[in-house]
């Protein structure tokens, strides 16, 4: 009864005109427009940077961004990154700082370049891609609230997929098995002709196609040669012949879409240090851009005619294992400054053509640091100035076109355990993109 006192007074007290209007609809609280996260390009090249922006958000509330991606194999990869919305509650991946989680600061890239096997795959696996021929799908996720790497993120507010295509459209693939040569050519669109370049990776042995397709989609013709590991090559580096590297450089040169009259050479690792040896000894190469190599030849002896450059040797006694079973070989590799192991130098100085010398300065597989100051140093004994050197603080060894995954640690193909290539994920991530529009530089200054 007093309950209805109340209320009755109340209705005594208000104006007539009041009581004539019809009841208040109830008003919810203005809604937010919804959260968008938007990719630009959604597809392009996989060498290319994208624009990430997100909208819809309170001022400075703060999110998790991930991008999620799967290998051929179906292995899970993925990265997290910590965001606030500015006052209008967007963010902009190329202006705004993360701060936390797989990295921090202003990185456009950052979320490609730190994906990482996820927590319940094998880790120390590599995210590259084995056939070119279909882009990598890239899934970029927006969370509420700021999720560490490994815990269970919040609510997805708002999500995009990102294609990362290797080939271009228009860009042709022919597999080769010409003579003795293995490979995959990649021709550019149009009628050419292209500057023509071989492309070769390391010891892991077998085709790796993603440089060449990229090199094609950036106006090269590239060979990507396998030379051991692969259909009726060699099994294991054991020796090596430069005739079957000199039939490659000539099927290149003479092919009709290709420029000349000289071919360049991109080789990593084994690759760069085999580059050398081509640039060297073989007219038809003129440019040689070696990624993390060595001045002498390693491993396999090289057999050119009567010709021979015996390999440096691993002594496995020098390589250290950590706690948690990652093999470090920093110190493994002869020393190719002892006087003893001179016959396996490369004799670069008898080379016409130019080289780019491109090394992480934490390179911790071997001291490429050293060898392309000792290669240097070769040729300036030699009245010779041809080449450039790219030297990058914090890069590690496998230095790849830009937003290729960084993997600090990653399984051998062969020994089939870790082994530490060293670096820091950001600089070298910048290492990648700042070298990969230099070696196009090179090729195209060399190659026209």
């Amino acid at each position: 009864a007093d309950m209805w006192r109340v209320v009755t007074a109340a209705v005594a007290s208000a104006p007539a005109r009041a009581l004539c209007r019809p009841p208040p609809l109830f008003q919810p609280a203005p809604r937010r427009r919804a959260v968008s996260v938007a990719v630009s390009p959604a597809a392009g090249p996989a060498d290319e940077r994208v624009e990430t922006r997100v909208a819809g958000l309170g001022p400075g509330q703060p999110v998790t961004l991930r991008a999620v991606a799967a290998d051929e194999n179906g292995c899970l990869f993925q990265s997290c990154a910590h965001y606030r919305a500015d006052s209008r509650g967007e963010l902009h991946l190329s202006t705004d700082a993360s701060h936390g989680g797989d990295y921090t600061g202003v990185e456009p890239m950052g979320l490609f370049w730190s994906l990482a096997p996820a927590g319940m795959e094998k880790p120390y696996q590599r995210l590259v891609p084995r056939s070119t021929g279909t882009p990598m799908k890239v899934e970029m996720l927006v969370h509420q609230g700021h999720s560490h790497p490994g815990t269970i993120p919040g609510p997805v507010v708002a999500k995009a997929e990102v294609e990362r295509w290797f080939t271009a459209p228009g860009v042709r693939r022919i597999r080769l098995k010409e003579g003795g040569v293995r490979g995959s050519l990649f021709l550019p669109p149009g009628d050419g002709p292209f500057p023509g370049v071989i492309d070769m990776y390391g010891d892991e042995g077998g085709l790796i196609e993603f440089r060449s397709s990229l090199l094609a989609t950036r106006g090269f013709a590239a060979l990507s040669l396998p030379y051991f590991d692969f259909e009726d090559l060699p099994k294991v580096m054991k020796e090596f012949k430069l005739e079957y590297f000199e039939e490659a450089a000539r099927f290149l040169q003479r092919h009709p879409k290709v420029k000349g009259p000289g071919i360049g050479v991109v080789g990593t690792g084994k690759g760069a240090e085999l580059a050398l040896s081509m640039i060297t000894f073989l007219p038809e190469v003129v440019a040689a851009v070696c990624i993390s190599g060595c001045s002498s030849n390693t491993v396999a002896d090289l057999h050119y005619g009567e010709m021979t450059l015996p390999g440096l040797r691993f002594d496995m006694n020098k390589v250290s294992v950590s706690e948690a079973g990652v093999f470090d070989t920093f110190e493994a590799l002869d020393d190719p400054t002892n006087p003893a192991n001179s016959p396996c130098v490369i004799p670069i100085e008898k080379a016409e053509g130019h080289f780019l010398l491109v090394v992480g300065e934490d390179d911790r597989m071997w001291k490429s640091s050293l060898y392309a100051e000792l290669a240097i140093r070769r040729l300036r004994q030699h009245g010779k100035e041809n080449f450039e050197l790219l030297s990058y603080p914090g890069a590690g060894h496998r230095i790849d076109p830009p937003s290729t995954p960084f993997c600090q640690v990653a399984l051998d193909r062969v020994l089939g355990v870790p082994v530490l290539g060293g670096g820091e994920s950001k600089a070298h991530a910048h290492a990648q993109e700042h070298s990969w529009g230099k070696i196009q530089e090179f090729l195209h200054l060399h190659l026209g």
